[in-house]
């Protein structure tokens, strides 16, 4: 019994050392092309390159315009950059369609994929894997992905769904992006609320910061200072519930003195109809 449970454990520490080394040949050896430069391409080429997954030489960036390959190749000279799609791609084993909804078919039906070894990503919001499987074909491993801006500082929270995906394939997504924050995989019925959250969750974060600073700034702080208070606050608030994993209303609990400031501050949001707001805001994203 003792010899079976030893070998039983033996293989399977074969196994995880095995996957584990297949997935770093897998890092070593991949080749990444994004098409589009914009805020969220180019966010993600930035990200990606301070990595230690992806090699910036292997991190091809494509966009119509010469102005913002300029300002990738400013960040990073080792990012290669073009105008033309389709030499991006071409020896890409991670395609990233980082371009507006209303264009993605377009640029997609000009481009010749090798669907049978490359792996398409779109960060294009709304666009179900039904649409993406008349455009590439059926057999394609797809991914939707949704970061969010903060992807170039190495923060973001980015959402994954899969469609004709392995494993293997799940983990080296969900690798990549969680070096760029955190990555959470989700079933796609599940995108457009977790979108609103996130995505577009992240503008009303700093709408918050931005009613806060002129609220600082209204009671004599200049607005620099003003600004580093809050997100600094709203920095620390944050790893509160990811750090200790609790309630936002356990935290809420602890600085509400009975009496004090704080609770009449916050029975004035919500005089003001904040949480409302915020709720209906997140609806409205989803619309």
């Amino acid at each position: 019994m003792c010899q079976w449970s030893s070998s039983c454990y033996c293989s399977m520490a074969i196994g995880t050392f095995f996957i584990k080394n297949m997935l770093e040949l897998k890092f070593k050896y991949m080749k990444v092309a994004i098409i589009g430069a914009g805020n969220m391409g180019g966010a993600i080429a930035r990200g990606m390159a301070q990595g230690s997954l992806i090699r910036p030489v292997d991190i091809t960036v494509s966009n119509p315009s010469e102005g913002k390959l300029r300002a990738i190749k400013e960040f990073n000279p080792q990012i290669k950059t073009t105008c033309n799609n389709q030499e991006a791609i071409n020896e890409a084993d991670l395609i990233i369609l980082a371009v507006k909804p209303w264009f993605i078919k377009e640029v997609i039906e000009g481009l010749t994929l090798q669907t049978e070894k490359q792996i398409i990503a779109s960060v294009a919001a709304g666009i179900p894997f039904a649409e993406y499987e008349q455009w590439i074909g059926e057999k394609a491993t797809i991914f939707r992905i949704i970061p969010n801006t903060a992807i170039s500082q190495m923060q973001s929270m980015t959402l994954l769904a899969s469609h004709n995906a392995s494993k293997e394939q799940e983990a080296l997504l969900a690798n990549i992006f969680n070096e760029m924050g955190v990555a959470m995989l989700i079933d796609e019925k599940q995108m457009g609320a977790a979108t609103a959250l996130t995505s577009c969750g992240i503008a009303y974060v700093l709408k918050y910061i931005q009613a806060a600073m002129q609220a600082g700034v209204e009671m004599g702080i200049y607005p620099k200072d003003a600004a580093r208070m809050v997100a600094q606050s709203v920095k620390g608030a944050a790893e509160l519930i990811l750090t200790n994993e609790s309630h936002p209303s356990v935290e809420i609990d602890k600085v509400t003195t009975p009496g004090g400031l704080t609770i009449k501050g916050i029975n004035e949001l919500e005089h003001g109809g904040f949480t409302s707001a915020i709720i209906n805001a997140m609806k409205a994203s989803l619309k």
